[in-house]
């Protein structure tokens, strides 16, 4: 069965994300609270979604 959207929840705030069919390592935001997510499984048409660490750049001041 092919499934033309997937599911899953942001980790921090725990929105509910609908997204188009992606592969495990792929990027997307929450569209609530835009933490950077990495799906990390895709299953039954359930995404398992991980925070991305993001390091800022240190500009010297």
């Amino acid at each position: 069965m092919s499934t033309s959207t997937l599911n899953g929840s942001c980790p921090e705030c725990e929105t509910d994300v609908t997204t188009p069919p992606m592969a495990k390592g792929e990027t997307i935001s929450c569209p609530e609270c835009m933490l950077t997510l990495r799906v990390e499984d895709v299953q039954d048409g359930r995404l398992a979604l991980q925070m991305v660490a993001v390091k800022l750049r240190d500009w010297g001041q």
